[in-house]
């Protein structure tokens, strides 16, 4: 009886060691191992509302996960351009991307081309209605099927006008060239306006400009000046007549194929991200536009109420126009998220 009492305290201490050397083994294993590498690839500059929230949630990727996720970040479309990126990210050779969501309609997805919508928004908290909504993550769930997941909307701001010439009305844009992302919303804007939409990677718009293969474009202030676009456009005019934010996507195999706890550390990453990059972009579109200002190489313009109506009312053609495309219910889903009414504009 002895013995085998001797032998079954045995077997259980033996059996405790293993277990303890396979634990210990395993903890060295992990801790010797190679981090997971995510390229994270994005076509504006690092002191961008997108690019401060990129390394953001780089840093907090390596802080959650312990450093056993390593995000790279590739800004000013050092690894991938527009026309691009989308594929590399759909074929695996980028995993995470934050195009605007003008990207998406080429991809099929026209839906996400409501947000290039003129005056839809009237602020951000009207815009977050709809991206931290159920209208927005419907819209992140149609990515699934083309092998993108969506995690996130990130802010940019609001759009401006720029040209070489003043421009206090839509009149004062006929004829004139102006760059756009692809997008069939926003070369019906352009039209409506009677310019003439160019379709450019953003990359290229700078030289365009420079060179009056464009004659102006649109974008936040953020982006106009830190791609210094107040060096080759003389006129700015603040009419904030649409939205320009992002979707935050990852390659979907590459994220189901994670382990569970490390999806959600980076799930937990994205959000203090997406937090943090929300939050300072009014402030550093604001930020911009007081150093444009003071470069003193671009005159800025803000429309009276008269021609903000004037602004409002021609382009709320686009709307209907746009039905076909983007689909009446999607449209009326944000008009009735934001309480937005056209019959008052």
């Amino acid at each position: 009886m002895k013995s085998n009492k001797w032998l079954t305290s045995s077997i259980t201490k033996a059996v405790a060691t293993v277990v303890f050397a396979a634990t210990a083994s395993t903890s060295v294993w992990a801790a010797d191992a190679q981090p997971i590498v995510i390229k994270f690839s994005h076509v504006v500059a690092k002191d961008t509302p997108k690019g401060l929230a990129a390394d953001f949630f780089a840093k907090k990727a390596a802080e959650l996960t312990k450093g056993r996720v390593k995000v790279e970040v590739y800004p000013n479309s050092t690894l991938y351009k527009d026309k691009e990126e989308m594929e590399a990210l759909q074929v695996g050779s980028v995993q995470m991307l934050a195009p605007s969501l003008a990207k998406f309609g080429p991809l099929g997805v026209k839906e996400f081309e409501v947000f290039d919508l003129p005056y839809i928004f009237d602020d951000y908290n009207d815009l977050h209605k709809v991206t931290q909504g159920k209208v927005g993550q419907e819209l992140l769930a149609k990515l699934e099927p083309r092998g993108i997941k969506g995690l996130a909307f990130w802010d940019n701001g609001f759009k401006s006008m720029s040209a070489n010439t003043p421009i206090h009305v839509p009149d004062d844009l006929k004829g004139k060239k102006l760059r756009i992302q692809s997008s069939k919303v926003l070369e019906d804007q352009m039209r409506v306006l009677g310019a003439i939409p160019q379709t450019m990677a953003f990359s290229e718009v700078y030289q365009a400009l420079q060179t009056g293969v464009v004659d102006g474009t649109e974008n936040p202030i953020s982006n106009f000046y830190t791609q210094k676009m107040n060096e080759v456009q003389k006129y700015l005019t603040l009419t904030n007549h649409g939205y320009l934010g992002y979707a935050v996507i990852v390659n979907k195999k590459f994220w189901d194929g994670l382990p569970s706890d490390i999806r959600t550390e980076l799930t937990q990453a994205m959000k203090e991200a997406t937090d943090y990059g929300n939050s300072i972009a009014k402030s550093k579109n604001d930020e911009d536009l007081q150093a444009v200002i003071k470069a003193g190489t671009t005159t800025v313009y803000t429309p009276t109420a008269a021609e903000k109506k004037e602004w409002k009312k021609t382009l709320l053609k686009v709307h209907k126009d746009m039905e076909s495309r983007i689909g009446a219910s999607t449209i009326k889903a944000v008009y009735q998220a934001t309480g937005f009414d056209p019959a008052k504009m």
